[in-house]
């Protein structure tokens, strides 16, 4: 009751004082300012976490606790979701297209800590998957749970979610410029005056905070040390179909994988052989431990040799082939290592995977071009670029890629460069796959809401609130008589046919018995059973709102009947339909 008056108390002040524009640019400030701090969190226990696992490893020989550490960490991940937060909370961006599509921006408030809890411990005990899905899921939640506090509409709620997405990425890259172009890329907010200002208020907001508290230690950043040469163009260009076809492998291995785990019952059972896949990479693969920003760092700065550190395979940390041979056996594992520990109960994205497979597939790619004497390239370079790469294919979004690997850089030394392979990456991929990993799924179940405005607002509307149930019913055996007498008392031209117990047979049409109805000579000889119409389609209560307009799209009708399980429920119209999706789409665009 309290809460209640300080909320009507709030916003009769801010009616007063603020109209609507200003009010969401406090709240987006707000936004950003939590997202960040969020980021700055989640970012340090990870960083911290690991380094306390890790402390006093030998470089020169393996540790068997990469073997036990990943299954610690995902039991514990899996005790934490399933009896402290009881409920999934993996696949956070797929969540967040979720919330927006099919349940008007709400994300349960549980979100605004649970990602940040359970990624630690998935994370910082060796699970091989990116914090960043987790983080903006929790920037997401943070916005959802504001905007509902102040009682928003559905265009203000998703905003604010936008906005918090966009503020945790900023964070936990300084790069408040990736942060927004991944909100308007990724979960397809629209473009406008309206939205564009908030969302660069909280992404500015949240890599400031990321600024004053993340230390430098923690953040993955690089200064580009060799120019971009021109000469260089086509092996960029090969670089980036190369990527296109690893990102096709990183979505269909990484789906199939997941499907896999998804057919094992116990929870348990997935933890075990979750973990205990994931121990045995690690054990034998080092660099499959965690995010793997730091491999990244190493590859970047031509330190080869921290591949194979605690490894069965420190001895060809100086084979120019074999280390060739064993950047490929990463790439290819890092999605089996990933996929076990997301399919294992573990909390995690494929943000840093699909960065850490780009990075080894520029450095791959640049260090084969040097080995075969062709040209002599920048590896760092490559490797940066190959990250742009693989982001593009991956999540098929070119933009975010390329204004993050510039921002993570300091500067648009290789912006040409940048926006050629992720280009080539991109059309190499849309080929085969038209939707994203993170799509992919919502897209399967038609729940994925796109770019297409009118497509939004159909899957955003109602339309059981549209159902008409002022239609008389009449039955078979029903003379004209009486037919013609429950038309005298109906101001409406169609009549629903059921049967005894309700299921729908058919209609009669007014304009069909005008001609008959006043003859009254007929009225006791002719039966409704002798005038009915069969309807060209029905629609189920089940169906989506745009099974209901592909079926009037068919079928050209304006009125079809409603059933479910075949028992008559009432009638839709094209009209009603119509009505309703043009007052959405005013909710939904005006700025």
């Amino acid at each position: 009751m309290q809460k209640a008056k300080i909320i009507r108390r709030f916003l009769t002040l801010r009616f007063k004082k603020l109209n609507h524009n200003q009010f969401i640019y406090i709240l987006s400030f707000i936004v950003g300012a939590f997202s960040g701090l969020a980021a700055v969190l989640l970012k340090n226990t990870i960083h911290y976490t690991h380094l306390l696992l890790t402390k006093g490893f030998d470089v020169e020989s393996e540790s068997i606790w990469y073997l036990v550490y990943p299954l610690i960490g995902i039991f514990l991940t899996v005790l934490l979701v399933r009896y402290f937060v009881k409920d999934d909370i993996g696949h956070g961006v797929a969540r967040i297209l979720y919330a927006i599509s099919k349940k008007n921006s709400i994300i349960k408030s549980h979100n605004n800590y649970s990602s940040i809890l359970a990624s630690t411990l998935t994370i910082g005990f060796g699970g091989s998957v990116g914090a960043e899905a987790p983080i903006v899921l929790t920037g997401a939640s943070i916005g959802s749970s504001i905007g509902r506090f102040f009682r928003l509409n559905y265009k203000s709620v998703t905003l604010l979610v936008g906005c918090g997405a966009a503020g945790a990425i900023a964070g936990i890259f300084k790069a408040p410029i990736a942060g927004l172009v991944f909100t308007l890329e990724v979960l397809m907010l629209d473009l406008t005056i309206a939205s564009i200002v908030p969302l660069l208020i909280s992404s500015v907001t949240g890599a400031t905070i990321a600024y004053f508290l993340m230390g430098k230690g923690v953040l993955f950043s690089y200064t580009i040390l060799s120019p971009f040469e021109l000469a260089n163009i086509p092996f960029f260009i090969l670089l980036g179909v190369f990527s296109g076809l690893v990102s096709l492998y990183f979505t269909k291995a990484s789906m199939k994988i997941e499907s896999w785990f998804g057919n094992i019952n116990s929870p348990y059972h997935r933890l075990f052989i979750g973990g205990t896949i994931l121990g045995l990479l690690i054990f034998l693969f080092p660099p499959l431990f965690g995010e793997g920003y730091d491999i990244i760092t190493s590859l970047l700065n031509g330190n080869t040799s921290e591949l194979v550190e605690n490894s069965l395979f420190y001895f060809i940390h100086d084979n120019f082939w074999m280390i060739l041979g064993y950047l490929v056996l990463v790439m290819i594992l890092k999605v089996v290592a990933m996929s076990a520990t997301t399919g294992g109960g573990g909390v995690g994205g494929i943000f840093a995977p699909a960065l850490f497979m780009g990075g080894i597939t520029g450095f791959f790619t640049a260090r084969l071009i040097n080995g075969l004497n062709w040209v002599n390239v920048s590896e760092s370079n490559f490797a940066l670029v190959g990250m742009a790469g693989l982001m593009a294919g991956v999540m098929h979004a070119p933009l975010t890629a390329i204004f993050l690997i510039a921002e993570i850089t300091g500067g648009y030394g290789l912006l040409i460069p940048l926006i050629i392979t992720s280009t080539f990456s991109f059309i190499t991929i849309i080929y085969f796959e038209p939707h994203s990993i993170y799509t992919k799924r919502l897209a399967r179940r038609g729940e994925l809401i796109t770019h297409h405005k009118d497509r939004a607002v159909l899957r955003l509307m109602e339309w059981k609130k549209e159902i008409e149930k002022d239609l008389v019913k009449i039955y078979p055996d029903e003379t004209l008589g009486e037919l013609v007498k429950k038309i005298s008392s109906s101001k409406r031209n169609i009549f629903p046919v059921v049967d005894d117990e309700g299921f729908l047979q058919s209609v009669v049409l007014l304009d069909n018995v005008r001609d008959i109805m006043f003859n009254s000579g007929m009225y006791d000889t002719t039966y409704v059973r002798d005038l009915l119409i069969i309807p060209p389609a029905h629609i189920s209560i089940g169906d989506t709102m745009e099974i209901v307009m592909k079926r009037f799209e068919e079928t050209g009708a304006w009125n079809l009947p409603v059933t479910e399980d075949g028992k008559y429920i009432g009638f839709i119209s094209k009209s009603k339909i119509f009505t309703a999706y043009r007052k959405l789409l005013i909710q939904v665009s005006e700025d």
